[in-house]
């Protein structure tokens, strides 16, 4: 019966990377099928996979990483989130914690053109000072950009842009 159970579950892992784990017993078998999150490139939708972990508290998690915190152990998770490291302790087998460097080019800071200053966009390597006053000046007339597709139809940035954007934005 738990090989069925077992079989059953890697399916649906396989079929579903965003398949909400609905126990714990099933949060062992996807640590032993070598499922991962990485709690410090996690979104909302990685953390709402582990059960027992609320909407308020993965967007508080994904927050916090996007303002540059990192996660080094269980116990940060536990903390940011104002849980007993107690009651995490059992989805510990299925998160990875992986430190990024900052100033390396392989972590690039991302920057949330909701709130950045034109000096701050600038910042990123492939925009000039003509596309951060365009981003800016955009965000004062239309609003918030929803997403980076949002963001990419608004600019009318070509998909090469974009690609290359993608790893320096947050939003």
């Amino acid at each position: 019966m738990f090989n069925l159970q077992k079989l059953t579950l890697k399916n649906r892992l396989l079929n579903d990377p965003y398949y909400r784990l609905q126990s714990l017993q099933e949060v062992q078998i996807a640590a032993e099928l070598g499922i991962k999150i990485d709690v410090n490139q996690a979104g909302i939708d990685d953390w709402l996979r582990l059960p027992g972990i609320s909407i308020n508290q993965a967007r508080s998690l994904v927050e916090l990483v996007g303002m540059g915190v990192q996660l080094f152990c269980l116990e940060d998770v536990a903390a940011a989130i104002s849980l007993p490291v107690q009651r995490l302790l059992p989805l510990e087998p299925i998160l990875h914690f992986e430190y990024y460097d900052p100033i390396s080019p392989l972590s690039p800071q991302r920057v949330n053109p909701n709130e950045a200053s034109i000096e701050e966009i600038i910042q990123i390597p492939i925009l000039n000072q003509d596309l951060a006053q365009k981003i800016a000046e955009n965000r004062r007339i239309n609003g918030k950009y929803r997403n980076l597709a949002d963001f990419q139809r608004r600019l009318q940035l070509n998909s090469q842009v974009t690609s290359q954007l993608m790893y320096y934005l947050r939003f």
